[in-house]
C-alpha cells in the first residue's frame, strides 16, 4: 500500500443468535433499505460467522466485529 491510500475496515454490530460452535458465534446484523422504485423502508437481516477466542459470548448479547483474514470457508469476522 502506498502513503495515501487507506485500508477500509468493515466494522459491523449485531445480535448473538447461536454459541453452540467452538471459537465461533452467529451474529445477525439488521439494517434498514429503501426500495428504489417505490421508497418502501424494508427490514433485511444477514447471518455473519464470527471468531469467538475464549467463548465468553453468550445468546443475547450485542457485539461489535471487524474483517479479518479468513479462517475457514465461511468465516472470516473476528469480535472486537
Amino acid at each position: 500500500m502506498s502513503e495515501n491510500t487507506k485500508k477500509i475496515i468493515r466494522k459491523f454490530k449485531g445480535e448473538v443468535i447461536s454459541d453452540k460452535m467452538d471459537k465461533t458465534i452467529v451474529v445477525r446484523v439488521d439494517s434498514l433499505k429503501v426500495h428504489p422504485k417505490y421508497n418502501k423502508s424494508y427490514k433485511t437481516s444477514k447471518n455473519y460467522k464470527v471468531h469467538d477466542e475464549e467463548n465468553k459470548h453468550k445468546v443475547g448479547e450485542v457485539i461489535e466485529f471487524v474483517e479479518c483474514r479468513p479462517m475457514s470457508k465461511d468465516k472470516n469476522w473476528r469480535v472486537i
